[in-house]
């Protein structure tokens, strides 16, 4: 994914108020609605047919998570964050019932273990569309801002991968960054909007 270089001081500045030397503040939620324009976006760019590289799965999987499109409780710090796009075959054709299983770290750069915080799963519908709600996460010692899924089609196996923002100093300190998994971001009125298209291998 090409992330536009115009574009990266404003997620600089974002990411650096929620991520690097401060804590954020804890205000009231605001809910990211993708509007139909938005969604009708997400994706649309050429389909290139070549499978979303995999990444390891981590130390902080858990299975079990709860079925939902947002990951924002109330009183949730952290950048807001609109991600959508599509599931598809390696012929560039929508992935119906999908499944989609996300966990990441909140903006302090903490996993929760003991429940499932920012943590869900979904499925996609017959245009292999996903839409989540959640916020941008925070870095920790090694490890630069990322977002974890696993991503199955009926009858296929696993994916599982890495989603990373461009734009991120720690991006080329990370051991393990791959530009390809890069996510496309905007700025918006409530926070930033992303899009990424994962391509299955079979």
């Amino acid at each position: 994914m090409t992330f536009q270089p115009r574009r990266s001081w404003i997620l600089g500045v974002i990411l650096l108020m929620t991520a690097c030397g401060g804590q954020p503040s804890a205000g009231p939620v605001t809910t990211v609605k993708p509007t139909a324009a938005s969604a009708t976006a997400a994706g649309s760019g050429a389909c290139s047919g070549q499978p979303t590289p995999a990444q390891t799965e981590g130390p902080y999987f858990k299975p079990g998570s709860p079925m939902r499109t947002s990951l924002v409780e109330p009183g949730m710090a952290g950048t807001r964050l609109a991600l959508s796009g599509r599931v598809l075959s390696r012929d560039c054709r929508p992935s119906s019932g999908a499944r989609l299983d996300f966990w990441q770290a909140d903006s302090s750069g903490t996993y929760d273990n003991a429940g499932y915080r920012l943590r869900g799963n979904q499925s996609t519908g017959p245009d292999g569309r996903y839409v989540l709600e959640t916020i941008v996460p925070g870095k920790y010692p090694g490890r630069t801002e990322h977002i974890h899924v696993k991503v199955q089609a009926p009858g296929s196996g696993v994916l599982t991968t890495q989603l990373y923002f461009p734009g991120v100093s720690a991006n080329q300190q990370d051991s393990i960054f791959d530009a390809r998994l890069l996510l496309k971001v905007q700025p918006s009125a409530t926070g930033l909007t992303a899009t990424f298209d994962f391509i299955l291998d079979g």
